[in-house]
């Protein structure tokens, strides 16, 4: 192993710890209370179903807000490997260090311009034609949110801890009430109520797969939208913006790849799996597709691929809209609005 990976580790984590100094008031205070539980399982290498003390839980949390505190303006900082020294988001240079040693070091800007970082073990590497997929195991750094995977430039980061964690938390929500729909069909269809544990690793590896079909699709996207569309992100910076932006290019990706794909090769389970996640505005845009896979579920297929191969043509219509909207509006942001708003968006 690396020599000094201790103090990579805490370079990394520190960090972390700026992003979360920076962006965790961001965050509506049921969601920030969830990934602080979570943040304190991961760290102190908790299992998925220990409920921490209510006292612990609520010391350690005054330490880490207090923590954060302290790093109030604070810059990202450079990180040391050997004897050479690499810029934080110097991530393509640092995983070249780093190859040799089975590590996985990711950085880049998620949601709403957030900073994430993050450090583990390197499981694979594999060839998607453009894209390349490196999946992470166990993680030595992290920050609060991790999200499992991650397309930067025309690199796939899988974070399959991160993932699991994730599936936990959903499975959790979904056992407080136990509704019918795609997320019962999913735990069902994984054995969950026969060893819930077992059926979590089993959900890892099989849904792996579900997420690099999305990053591939994200790739496809952005190849069709361009830098322009990128650019948006951070030439509008209103929270809804975003979110309608990402709402739009994430049913264009899974239109061209994701369902496709999984359609094709009958994944069932998948196909579950997908629409349990298929919630919010990507959803409230979409209703087509919620209705052909509940036709799905009774054994018509034919609605389902109906939806997505026209889907696929009507967000990449939209998408292109949105951007001569762009263009030409001054007000692209009350633009925007009222093109979401409009019943014809809706598909």
């Amino acid at each position: 192993m690396i020599r000094g990976l201790d103090r990579l580790v805490g370079a990394v984590q520190r960090n972390c710890d700026i992003a979360d100094a920076r962006h965790a008031g961001d965050l509506t205070l049921c969601t920030y209370l969830l990934e602080m539980r979570e943040l304190y399982r991961w760290e102190r290498g908790m299992g998925f179903a220990f409920e921490p003390p209510r006292a612990e839980l609520g010391e350690w949390l005054a330490r880490r807000e207090a923590l954060w505190e302290s790093l109030e303006g604070q810059a990202f900082a450079a990180l040391s490997i050997g004897e050479t020294r690499f810029e934080p988001f110097a991530v393509d240079e640092i995983n070249a260090a780093l190859a040799s040693e089975g590590l996985l070091y990711s950085a880049g800007f998620g949601r709403l311009g957030r900073a994430q970082f993050h450090l583990g073990e390197l499981v694979r590497e594999e060839r998607r034609g453009e894209l390349r997929v490196l999946v992470g195991g166990r993680e030595h750094a992290r920050d609060l949110g991790s999200a499992p995977a991650a397309l930067r430039g025309s690199t796939a980061y899988v974070r399959q801890e991160s993932f699991r964690r994730w599936l936990w938390e959903r499975f959790e929500t979904w056992a407080a009430r136990k509704p019918e729909g795609a997320m019962r069909a999913t735990l069902a269809a994984y054995g969950f109520d026969r060893d819930a544990p077992a059926a979590i690793e089993r959900m890892v590896e099989g849904e792996t797969e579900t997420l690099i079909l999305h990053e591939l699709g994200e790739l496809g996207a952005g190849r069709e939208l361009g830098t322009e569309w990128e650019a948006l992100y951070t030439t509008h910076d209103a929270p809804r913006v975003e979110l309608v932006l990402r709402a739009l290019r994430d049913n264009l990706a899974d239109c061209l790849v994701t369902l496709p794909a999984l359609i094709e090769r009958g994944a069932a389970p998948s196909i579950h799996f997908w629409f349990a996640s298929f919630d919010g505005l990507r959803s409230e845009l979409f209703p087509r597709l919620g209705s052909a896979y509940r036709a799905w579920c009774d054994g018509d297929s034919r609605p389902l691929r109906d939806a997505v191969a026209v889907g696929g043509e009507h967000w990449r219509r939209v998408c292109r809209q949105v951007l001569a909207i762009a263009r030409a509006r001054a007000d692209f942001d009350q633009a925007l609005a009222r093109l979401v708003a409009s019943p014809a968006i809706r598909f």
